[in-house]
Parts: C-alpha cells; structure tokens; sequence
C-alpha cells in the first residue's frame, strides 16, 4: 500500500494545526462573522469543523478539540445543550468524509485492490486501478453537501425555535476585522488547497502533497506561537519555497550535464539559496514548538496512531490471506449474490453490515478486515468503485454518530463539560443522523455527486 505511507504526515499535519490552537482562531473570528445571526455560533462550529476536517484527517482529534473550544462558548451564550453537543459531535465527523481523510486513504486502497481483482475475476487482465485523488475528489462534493445541510439545518431551526440558539451580543462579540479574519482563514485555506490541489491537479503524489502539508503545518504552527518581527523569516521561509516550487515546475535545472551554462549555475544557485532560507524558516518553527512543549506530544501521538494503524493493515492483510486460501470468498460471494433483491439487496445488506460493524469496530478495521471480503463481488454485480468508497464512508461516518455506541460519542462525553449528559448528546445527534441518511440517499439515487468532479479531473 504505497499511498498509506502518507497517513503518518497527514496525522502529524493535523496534530500539529491541532496543538497550535489555530482551531481556537478560527471559531473566534467566525464566531464574530456570524455570531449576530440567529444560530450563527452553531454556523460558525460547523465551518470551523470543515475546515478542521480538511486539516487533520482524523475523527477524534477535530471531536475532542471542538468540544473543548466550542462547547463551552455555545453554552455560554445559551444554545440549547442538545442541539450544541448534535452539532458539536457532528461537525467533528466530518473528518471522515472530507479530503484528505485517512479513511478516504485506505478506502482508496483497498478498493482499488478490490477493483483489481474483480476484473481478474471477470477474466480481464488489463485491469484499470482507482488513485487517492480519485477518492478525494469523489469524497469532496459530498463532504461540503453535507456542511451545507448542517448550516440549513441550524438555521431553520434557529428561525422557528429562537431559544435554542440565540444571537450572541455583538457588542461583547466585537466587530469583525477583515484584515484579523484574512491573517486567520487564509493560511489554513491556502495549506488545504496547496494539499488538495497538488493531488487532484496530479502535480504531486499523496505521500509527496502529504509531505507540504506537514511542513506547512509547522510553518502555521510556528507563526501561531510568535508574533510582530519575530516572524519576519518565517514569512521569508514561505516566499522563499513558493518561489522554489514555482522554479522547479517552470524550469529544468539540470548539473549532470557535461556542459554547464552559466543560466544552469544561476537556477542552481538560487534554488540552493531559496532552500536555505526556507529551511532556517522551518527550523525556527520546530525550534519554536520545542519551547512550547508542543513538538513532543505531537511526535509521541503520530507515532502511535500510526502504529496502531499500520499493525491492523499487517493483521489485515494475514487475515484476508488465510480467509481466501481456506476458500471463505467463495462462501461470502455465494452468500451475498443469493441476497433478495439483487444488486440492490446485496448492496443493503453490506451496507447494513458496514453500519452495524461501525458500533464496535474503528474504521480502519472495517476497511481492511470486511471490505477486501466483500468488496470484488459488489464490483462484479457493477457497482462504480468510486461511487461506492464514498457511500462507504459516509456510512461509517453515520455509524460513528449513532447511539448507544457510536465512537464519536464517546469522545464527546470525554470532553463535555459536566451539564452536558449522555441523554443530551443522543438527542442531540438524532437530527443530524437523519440528515446524514438523506445525504446518503441523495448520492444513492443521484451518483454523479460523487462521479462528476473525478469523471472530469481523470
């Protein structure tokens, strides 16, 4: 699984945005933007979780922090306590659906191992493959679908029911800057669209897009925790490996030649002198993070996550070996092409079975345990394998909201002040899970929400 290798460097990039307080940041000035509205604080949670899930890539992370930062603000100014933990836990899962997600990562994997053997299976040996960036440009439309029917879904709710989510006192809120609101919305944005971009634009490899981002999470990172002049490299830093970017994708500098130009010696020379720079700048901020006690937990908690991660994938792996050699695929396709309904049932059963699994299994398990299983003989029946990784991961984001033992409940109650219980956070997510099976419902009967932007892009 060669794209796997960039999970660690998006886990790293999302723990490092996450350490940095940059989250805090963003739902201030949000919260100023909107807060005057009618349910513009929950607006402002549900933007911000889109934003986070684009950062970090990973569920708990965007849940817990949400819960620290926002949860107690809502409450604060009188949100109703069932409807801000809903929209707290909600907003936080939407690190499963949105690019790039380490869900969407394996998911490509795995099912374009799946799509692969199912054209074996189906006697075609040129087989056709599905890339990352397919899944993330599938997995994009959805995800900010689903943010917009948040938004919707707040306001309404804020327009027939004013108590439930009052407008906050914009005097107490302070009027919004737009040079304060550009410093803290457009760094982030711009590491989203250079780590987005770069893959769907087929500049750059996963792991290689992988790679900017976490450097560009240290940078952030870095400015974050300095100010004024002290800042001055790091800006420095940035221009200077933009400018080497922009040199390496408009010229060829090339010092293996016989005959060196004097044009050659000049592009070598400045590349050297432009990667100084930006390295002292990188430097500074890991100097910066080492200070603040931030850089270690950071390593420590990457390291793990991606452990745990890449030991399931080995188990995995072992497991679906022995499962095929003992003849269980065969006793698995016989048993879901016999499902009533045909296609259709089939599909409803896995799904079913995704959703029911999502209780009590994380994601990763899902992914490379069941679907390598089931997986080639839903691409036999025809299913589109892209359309059918995002309907996938958003089941498994909704099993992720549903109760009694949805993960990120679990990691809400955690970091819920007291007065919020358990009861409140089941209700509260009800309403978004019926959201969340109207979204599915959209992209079922209406595919090309997830096909288009890839049918166009590759």
């Amino acid at each position: 699984m060669p794209c796997c290798l960039a999970i660690p460097l998006f886990v790293f990039m999302g723990l490092v945005l996450e350490r940095s307080r940059i989250a805090e940041d963003l739902l201030e000035e949000m919260a100023k933007l909107f807060g005057s509205l009618r349910g513009g604080l929950g607006i402002s949670v549900v933007l911000v979780g889109g934003l986070l899930a684009a950062s970090t890539g990973t569920v708990g992370a965007t849940v817990v922090t949400m819960a620290l930062i926002a949860l107690p603000t809502m409450l604060r100014n009188g949100y109703d306590p069932k409807l801000a933990a809903g929209t707290v836990c909600t907003a936080g899962t939407l690190g499963q659906i949105i690019p790039p997600s380490t869900l969407l990562i394996i998911l490509s994997e795995v099912m374009s191992n799946a799509y692969q053997q199912a054209q074996f299976e189906e006697g075609k040996f040129t087989v056709e493959t599905i890339s990352v960036g397919q899944i993330f440009s599938a997995a994009l439309f959805p995800g900010l679908m689903l943010v917009g029917v948040y938004v919707v879904y707040i306001l309404v709710r804020a327009y027939f029911q004013p108590s439930i989510a009052p407008a906050m006192d914009q005097e107490l809120l302070g009027k919004p800057s737009v040079s304060r609101i550009a410093s803290v919305l457009v760094p982030p944005v711009a590491l989203i669209v250079a780590v987005l971009g770069s893959i769907l634009g087929g500049i750059a490899t996963p792991t290689e897009a992988a790679a900017v981002g976490a450097v560009g999470a240290l940078l952030l990172a870095g400015f974050r925790l300095g100010n004024g002049r002290s800042n001055l490299l790091l800006a420095a830093s940035v221009a200077a490996l933009l400018l080497v970017i922009f040199l390496a994708g408009s010229t060829t500098i090339r010092l293996q030649k016989s005959d060196l130009s004097a044009t050659d010696w000049m592009l070598a020379a400045i590349a050297v002198a432009l990667l100084a720079v930006g390295v002292s700048g990188l430097a500074q901020s890991i100097l910066r993070m080492w200070r603040s006690q931030l850089l270690a937990p950071v390593m420590t908690n990457t390291l793990s996550i991606s452990a745990m991660i890449f030991a399931t994938i080995i188990g995995a792996s072992v497991f679906s070996l022995i499962f095929r050699g003992l003849g269980g695929d065969t006793r698995i396709e016989e048993l879901i092409s016999a499902m009533p309904g045909g296609e259709m049932g089939a599909l409803l059963f896995v799904m079913a079975l995704i959703f029911a699994l999502g209780f009590f299994m994380d994601f990763v398990e899902i992914s490379v345990i069941l679907l390598p299983i089931v997986g080639p003989t839903l691409l036999m029946m025809g299913f589109d394998p892209i359309w059918l990784a995002v309907m996938i991961a958003i089941n498994l984001q909704t099993s992720f909201l549903t109760p009694p033992f949805g993960f990120s409940l679990f990691y809400l109650r955690g970091a819920a002040p007291p007065e919020i219980t358990t009861g409140m956070i089941y209700k509260g997510v009800f309403p978004y899970i019926l959201l969340q099976i109207v979204g599915m419902g959209l992209i079922w009967f209406f595919p090309r929400i997830a096909t288009w932007l890839p049918s166009i892009l590759y």
